[in-house]
């Protein structure tokens, strides 16, 4: 099983030192990958998420691919709709290349409509706009030259050349646990990035994916809100063998502190703890 961190990219721990301190201690301590989310605005009444500071997450991760040399590279998870997709291809490519094959995708849908009113994506297209998405980026990646038009993505491409490639195949890791998600984890995705669960809410999800991707290529990944400084380690270590023997093969841990220097020990601690199962 491999583990991931998410960077302090949000919140009253997030910033520029912070970010590049994290990734490189991270890196340091023996994490496999580093991870980032996205939202670009918050309406000032939203119960979620807790904060309107959010680092924009390619520019954050590109930030710690510069102080680091090995670790991965994660969304976690990149909102589709709300981005064009060549754009979102050349950008992805880029840091691919830049970081030496360090990228992986977690995208989803999204689910916050004001954010998609302030981009002038219509909400109810978000599930057909990623589809096509998904496959515009995996064509501009591999084609040259790329020719294809979308049906809800306004994007035609017609012997159109978009090098370089990245420089490994990028996984798309599609998040989500509506039936449409996981649909489209196992139609268009390279795995699975799901969050905010148990051994036990999770097991029936694990075996509707694996029935259809048996294939230990296609990837099982969670996101966890876990904390070292107020969660029990006891837990958090059954937490991990009862993932470990669905067959997940990736957890990766947010921690909530809100103090820097808080959230770096939480992170140390969370991989002493994981690696202990």
């Amino acid at each position: 099983m491999k583990f991931g961190i998410h960077l302090p990219q949000f919140g009253r721990a997030a910033g520029p030192d912070t970010i590049r301190k994290a990734a490189v201690e991270a890196e340091q301590q023996g994490y496999d990958d580093i991870w980032v989310s996205d939202h670009l605005a918050i309406p000032v009444d939203a119960p979620y998420p807790p904060t309107a500071y959010i680092y924009e997450p390619l520019i954050s991760l590109t930030w710690a691919a510069a102080a680091t040399t090995r670790i991965g590279l994660g969304t976690s998870v990149l909102v589709l709709p709300m981005r064009h997709p060549l754009v979102l291809a050349k950008m992805l490519a880029t840091l691919d290349l830049m970081s030496g094959g360090r990228v992986t995708v977690g995208a989803a849908v999204g689910w916050l409509e004001a954010e998609f009113d302030a981009l002038g994506v219509p909400f109810k297209e978000r599930g057909a706009r990623s589809d096509e998405t998904i496959r515009m980026l995996r064509a501009c990646w591999t084609e040259d030259p790329v020719n294809l038009e979308g049906a809800h993505v306004p994007a035609k491409f017609k012997a159109m050349r978009t090098l370089p490639h990245p420089g490994h195949a990028i996984p798309i890791w599609v998040g989500g646990k509506s039936d449409a998600a996981l649909d489209r984890a196992v139609r268009l995705g390279d795995g699975w990035h799901g969050s905010h669960t148990t051994p036990e809410q999770v097991a029936p999800t694990i075996a509707r994916l694996r029935k259809v991707r048996p294939e230990e290529s296609f990837a099982l990944s969670l996101r966890l809100h876990w904390d070292a400084l107020e969660d029990e380690a006891d837990m958090m270590r059954r937490h991990v063998a009862g993932f470990r023997d669905l067959g997940v093969q990736h957890l990766m841990f947010q921690p909530r502190q809100r103090h820097a220097e808080d959230w770096l020990r939480s992170a140390e601690k969370l991989l002493e703890i994981a690696r202990k199962v």
